[in-house]
């Protein structure tokens, strides 16, 4: 994203605010487009919805990972920013019950994100992988003080934690109707996680 602020386009104050509205256009209507078809929906549904030409969304977004990040980037900065104030929360098991919930239920709001997120999360050269690490060491920050606190087995790790939140939330997502059933499968694995 960097990429695209630096932009010729950019150089001329009034393209740059014009580009920014095209921006924010594409965003919003990115953001629309997953929750309603998933991830994989075409991008140019989604350049169709903002109004804008194709040419438009990939000079802003270069590949879909890129609009992706761009969504899910803010997710994950709010996690780390969630993980950092829970810090200080008078219970580290509940503080990290719930992270663990925005965790699960940030991956939902796309139909396909679950993987999406999971994927980065290994793959080095994603461009998600900066705000995924930022969001996992935060993540492992809190269970580190659960764990030190005697909440929570010594033995968990912050990847297992995440692996099985991204599965509740892909199995969430999978049973519709089942409104309690993050929730229901949060509390088995935190059961199965204390001390």
């Amino acid at each position: 994203m960097a990429k695209a602020a630096a932009t010729p386009a950019t150089t001329d104050p009034a393209m740059r605010a014009d580009a920014r509205r095209n921006r924010e256009r594409v965003l919003t209507a990115a953001r629309t487009v997953f929750s309603e078809q998933g991830t994989d929906a075409s991008l140019r549904d989604v350049a169709r919805r903002a109004e804008v030409g194709i040419g438009t969304l990939y000079r802003h977004f270069p590949t879909r990972e890129a609009l992706l990040e761009a969504l899910v980037g803010h997710g994950f900065d709010r996690l780390n920013s969630t993980a950092r104030e829970l810090l200080t929360a008078a219970s580290p098991a509940d503080a990290l019950v719930s992270w663990l919930r925005d965790f699960a239920a940030g991956t939902t709001t796309y139909h396909g994100l679950p993987a999406s997120v999971m994927a980065a999360v290994q793959d080095e050269g994603s461009r998600l992988h900066a705000s995924c690490a930022a969001m996992r060491t935060a993540g492992a920050r809190l269970l580190a003080r659960a764990q030190e606190a005697g909440s929570v087995r010594p033995d968990v790790t912050v990847e297992e934690l995440l692996t099985l939140a991204a599965a509740i939330a892909w199995a969430s997502e999978q049973s519709r109707g089942r409104t309690d059933l993050t929730d229901r499968l949060l509390s088995l694995t935190v059961q199965g996680i204390q001390r």
